[in-house]
């Protein structure tokens, strides 16, 4: 891969990480009810799983979807409802109670890095990616784009979540910070549109 493509392919990665999508909305919520330092496993997961991801896809899953062009439209709408069933639990949450908040979890790095396979926006960063940047399958570029998009992701979605935390400050009270996971809900349907929306009609 030559200097070009590689600078080409990190900025393509730099731009859809940093961008608002269901990962972000998510780390945003995360940093906002528990804190960077508590957030740091959902933060590895999200970066490490989506590498694995892109090694998976790029590796064999994408020619699946070629073949069986049904499989990718199933694949859609199922990421697309987990999705929506995910933004009503944050809407519905309650807000923890501050003798709660010690005992009460985030997302976990597993939980994190299996999410990005019902991720739609996920799903559409890999194949992209692959299918400009290894159009021939060919496994070092397939690692290269998995190794940048494991470089760039990390501080990007970090970004999204030191905001959060330091949206702590406004949301000190359970009204506010009900009104923020709403929002989140909200965001986080919203963001599925770029992915989704070309599906309908």
């Amino acid at each position: 891969m030559s200097l070009d493509i590689l600078a080409a392919l990190m900025m393509f990665a730099l731009v859809s990480t940093i961008t608002p999508g269901p990962n972000n909305m998510m780390l945003l919520a995360s940093g906002a009810n528990w804190g960077v330092r508590r957030s740091i496993p959902h933060l590895l997961g999200v970066a490490i799983g989506f590498s694995v991801m892109v090694l998976m896809v790029g590796i064999g899953i994408m020619q699946l979807f070629e073949r069986y062009p049904l499989s990718n439209t199933l694949l859609k709408y199922g990421s697309g409802s987990y999705m929506v069933f995910l933004a009503y639990k944050i809407a519905t949450a309650s807000a923890p109670k501050l003798d709660e908040v010690s005992t009460s979890k985030p997302i976990s790095f597993i939980q994190a890095a299996m999410f990005q396979w019902v991720n739609p926006k996920a799903w559409a960063m890999a194949i992209g990616a692959i299918s400009l940047y290894a159009p021939n399958r060919e496994l070092s570029s397939i690692g290269i784009i998995a190794l940048v998009y494991g470089v760039v992701n990390l501080p990007s979605i970090s970004l999204w979540t030191i905001l959060g935390q330091q949206l702590q400050r406004v949301l000190t009270n359970e009204r506010r910070l009900r009104i923020f996971n709403r929002t989140m809900a909200l965001l986080l349907v919203l963001s599925l549109w770029p992915m989704l929306g070309g599906m309908v009609g």
